[in-house]
């Protein structure tokens, strides 16, 4: 009996193309250790559709996610800004693969999401990392969540099942050119049950309500994190927002160091320079007397 798959029951030709290139080459180079994958598997009434979030560490990383969901049965479905769909031929492949466009101009935060609102309530599996991007922690732990994952569920209805992942930071370190395959490396997995947002659900979605539900999702991917490290995350998480700032203010700091004054003897050889190229007063009289 073959497994059963979730969600779009008729793939596009790009998304199919990745499969037969990226599955056999993942399944034969890395090796894999996965737990509760039986919770990806489950029926979640009533339309099926359920929402993906996982730490994020580096660009190899959704190669992994890909990877365990489609063992899994569940088709993964990447959120990407709208403005590459709209691009000559990297819309093409984004709309054949399935992926969902996120409307970052809109004003209206519920906006951003309907792509990924319908495809969740179509049945699909939505995949999000709810830090918006890679982690700048240097031990590699989750920051602060933004709200983009917590909306969606809120919105949705769906539920969010926490992902964790260990071992991709191997192929590919956090930011860095490389591509370490050899010797194959472990990518190991561990999946959780539900975040429980059921007391904030059917309530109005105010920016309390959605830092609530984004630190109860970070908590459990960073619990899960801790359970496949065997080490205890730090207290308190990076904040990238004021991260970002202090490294803008030490660039721009270090810019202005960076900006030296003339040394006095350059001052003073452009001084003698042009007083040789400009005759003096007297010479000039002396030349029409």
């Amino acid at each position: 009996m073959g497994r059963k798959r979730h969600g779009a029951k008729h793939l596009g030709p790009y998304y199919r193309f990745a499969v037969v290139v990226l599955e056999p080459f993942l399944t034969i180079l890395t090796r894999r250790e996965r737990k509760n994958l039986e919770i990806l598997k489950r029926d979640y009434p009533p339309n099926d559709g359920i929402i993906v979030v996982v730490n994020h560490m580096s660009w190899f990383d959704p190669m992994n996610v890909s990877h365990v969901l489609w063992d899994a049965g569940r088709p993964p479905r990447f959120l990407a800004k709208d403005a590459l769909f709209k691009m000559p031929g990297v819309g093409q492949i984004l709309n054949g693969a399935g992926q969902i466009p996120v409307y970052r101009t809109s004003a209206n935060p519920a906006s951003a999401i309907r792509a990924a609102v319908d495809a969740v309530q179509a049945g699909e599996c939505v995949v999000i990392y709810p830090e918006g991007t890679m982690t700048r922690d240097p031990q590699l732990w989750p920051m602060e969540g933004k709200s983009g994952a917590a909306m969606l569920a809120l919105e949705s209805g769906a539920p969010v099942i926490p992902m964790a992942q260990w071992g991709p930071q191997e192929i590919m370190r956090p930011y860095a050119k490389e591509f370490n395959l050899l010797p194959r490396k472990k990518m190991r997995t561990l999946v959780g049950e539900p975040v429980d947002l059921d007391d904030l659900r059917g309530t109005e979605i105010s920016k309390e309500v959605l830092n609530t539900a984004t630190n109860r999702i970070v908590d459990a991917i960073t619990d899960l994190l801790s359970q496949l490290r065997d080490e205890e995350p730090p207290e308190e998480r990076m904040d990238f927002k004021a991260w970002k700032a202090a490294k803008d203010a030490s660039d721009a700091k270090k810019g202005k160091k960076g900006q030296q004054l003339p040394s006095p003897s350059a001052k003073a050889s452009k001084t003698s320079d042009a007083s040789k190229a400009k005759p003096n007063q007297s010479e000039t009289n002396e030349k029409s007397s």
